[in-house]
């Protein structure tokens, strides 16, 4: 009696990487094209003044609690105040490199979702500084607020009328934000550890030290917060396993099994 050999199901093949330079060229890129339309409009500031009024009107008409709530809690001490200052400036973008190098080295198809989502999001976020222009809460008489950064320090911005290598007046939305959510998001959905939802503390710091170092106002997360739901929504995600033919479900490719809890391994 013979017996058939049956064959084993073949395994998922995992996610080609796409080409390193191609992503280094388009990432520069869309960077170099969004740094040069926040120019555009550095020099609006009487309507970005006009526009902080505005929102900040906004604000306390639906009973939004007070930005200076927030602030008050770190000018207890230098320390606090000193480190919401230096996450703001030193945080931001390494994080995001860090987040689209690991998704690229370990969770390719990940990776493209991701770059997709972020590019969206920071596209829009472009189109509303064209057309909204507005002066952060720090610049902001009516709010009361202190410049924490340039008080205690480090800054990133100099005076807004020799600042030749930022918009200041591009508030809303904050990006600081929607890119943390985003590193929160795509760090959520591409593990698998139970303790990856301790990623929304990114965002959740990064909330209190836009809003308590006044750089930004509770709209500017609102606004960035919708338009990240809005381009989740648009950009397909990819699948964490396939299924097998015959409806059954297929083993996890080994790449997906790892887990990133504190830092990329």
């Amino acid at each position: 009696m013979h017996s058939r050999e049956q064959e084993a199901p073949a395994r998922p093949a995992r996610p080609a990487r796409p080409p390193l330079l191609r992503e280094l060229l388009l990432v520069a890129g869309l960077f170099l094209i969004y740094k040069f339309g926040r120019q555009l409009v550095a020099g609006h500031t009487g309507e970005a003044f006009r526009d902080a009024d505005r929102v900040w009107d906004l604000e306390r008409a639906v009973r939004l609690p007070g930005e200076g709530g927030v602030q008050s809690l770190l000018l207890h001490g230098d320390t606090a105040v000193h480190l919401a200052n230096t996450y703001y400036a030193t945080v931001h973008f390494p994080v995001t490199a860090g987040f689209l190098i690991w998704l690229y080295l370990r969770r390719p198809a990940h990776y493209v979702w991701a770059r997709r989502v972020l590019a969206a999001v920071t596209a829009a976020a472009l189109v509303v500084h064209l057309a909204f222009p507005l002066a952060p809460p720090r610049m902001l008489a009516e709010a009361g607020l202190v410049d924490t950064a340039r008080v205690y320090g480090p800054s990133v911005y100099g005076p807004p009328q020799t600042d030749h290598l930022s918009n200041q007046f591009a508030a809303m939305p904050s990006l600081h934000f929607g890119w943390a959510l985003m590193v929160a998001v795509g760090l959520i959905a591409a593990t698998r550890s139970r303790l990856r939802w301790l990623w929304l503390l990114h965002p959740l710091l990064t909330l209190v030290v836009i809003v308590g170092t006044a750089n930004h106002y509770w709209l500017d997360a609102l606004v960035a917060a919708a338009l990240l739901g809005l381009a989740l929504t648009v950009v397909p995600r990819p699948h964490r396993a396939p299924h097998t033919a015959g409806g059954g479900h297929a083993r996890p490719v080994p790449a997906e099994d790892d887990s990133l809890v504190g830092a990329a391994r």
